[in-house]
């Protein structure tokens, strides 16, 4: 029984596609999870913007919220000497 000639590179050559397709297949997924990466870069700077944002709104809403109280109590002291007058 004799074996065909053509079976030797066959085998070599579905081997070698196979290997070509594994090679596209992490080239593929290499360039997604880049992409994935440079987006969560992409979110996490425009969080932290936003963030500094929002502690800076903070500060100022507390500076805002001292000068109210100062007025207030600066106020009910006027309304005291009012009263007891």
């Amino acid at each position: 029984m004799a074996t065909p000639i053509s079976a030797g590179p066959l085998r070599e050559e579905d081997s070698l596609a196979g290997l070509e397709e594994r090679i596209r297949r992490t080239l593929d997924l290499v360039s997604a999870l880049r992409a994935e990466r440079d987006a969560a870069r992409q979110a996490a700077g425009t969080a932290l913007s936003e963030m500094k944002k929002l502690r800076d709104e903070i500060e100022e809403l507390r500076s805002e919220r001292k000068q109210v109280r100062t007025r207030v109590e600066k106020l009910l002291g006027q309304m005291d000497l009012l009263a007891g007058s």
